[in-house]
């Protein structure tokens, strides 16, 4: 019988420093992030571009829409423009390495002759995926964010664009609160009509970040822009370029890293400068 007890003894202690440790481990929440990614964006485009640029993708396939169904109308060419738009994607981080997002977006243009009826303009879905993680290695954290964005109505010239970035973010400390950035980001885009074409947009950027203790963290980004160029019956709607461009981000965040409130400012040279001013104002349904 005394080895029978002292088995049962044993176990019931393993039971009690097993459960201990469970109750020690932080416990996965039940629901992931669910929340509206509400982005206001203000842009300032000038004449003879299509208004690219690094990491907005619905106003530039809904400015191309529009410069596709009235470039017989622009025999000038493509007249300077300033833009509003609002992006509404409804993410979901599934884990700690995975976001899934759709929605849709709407912009209005001015263009020389006041400003447009503002419209739902396009609807785009995507995924971020962290495909390896540093957590203190040697090798950085490499991010891929990949975005489907279609412009509307669906009628000839419509837009459909295909926007990739794959980042490489290395922490210079365990909590990554700095570090460096570098990455790359590629556009390819179709339109609905055999008589227009657009070359894809590269651009290749460095740069790195700072996260104060009060989660105030600011970005920075500098890189090269390289746009192919687009055409529209023989003859040429925006010139190709290589140019540079800087963004820079302004973000609050919690203790869990959660997006409160960014705001985002974004000179790229295409090659006259081109300026985008963005307000990030996410709205949680569930925030762990």
């Amino acid at each position: 019988m005394r080895p029978v007890a002292m088995g049962l003894l044993c176990l019931t202690m393993s039971a009690g420093v097993a459960l201990a440790a469970d109750e020690d481990a932080p416990a996965k929440p039940a629901v992931p992030n669910i929340y509206l990614d509400l982005r206001t964006i203000y842009a300032t485009i000038p004449a003879g571009t299509l208004g690219l640029g690094f990491g907005n993708t619905s106003l530039s396939a809904a400015f191309a829409a529009l410069a596709t169904r009235s470039g017989a109308g622009l025999p000038n060419g493509l007249p300077a423009a300033k833009a509003i738009a609002v992006d509404l994607p409804l993410t979901v981080d599934v884990s700690d390495r995975v976001s899934l997002y759709g929605g849709v977006s709407g912009s209005t243009i001015d263009i020389g002759g006041g400003w447009s009826s503002f419209d739902i303009t396009s609807w785009n879905i995507g995924v971020q995926a962290d495909l390896y993680q540093q957590n203190g290695g040697r090798f950085p954290t490499v991010t891929l964010q990949s975005t489907l964005t279609q412009s509307v109505p669906n009628e000839p010239g419509m837009t459909t664009s295909f926007n990739h970035i794959l980042e490489f973010d290395y922490a210079l400390d365990e909590d990554e609160t700095r570090g460096w950035l570098a990455g790359v980001q590629y556009t390819h885009a179709d339109i609905a009509s055999q008589l227009a074409s657009i070359r894809p947009n590269t651009v290749l950027y460095a740069g790195g970040y700072y996260q104060w203790p009060s989660n105030w963290k600011f970005t920075g980004r500098l890189g090269v822009q390289s746009f192919g160029g687009a055409q529209l019956a023989g003859r040429t709607l925006a010139e190709p370029f290589t140019q540079p461009l800087l963004r820079l981000d302004l973000d609050r965040m919690d203790d869990n890293d959660n997006r409160l409130f960014g705001i985002t400012a974004l000179i790229a040279w295409m090659p006259k400068p081109s300026y985008q001013l963005t307000l990030r104002t996410p709205l949680y349904a569930v925030r762990n």
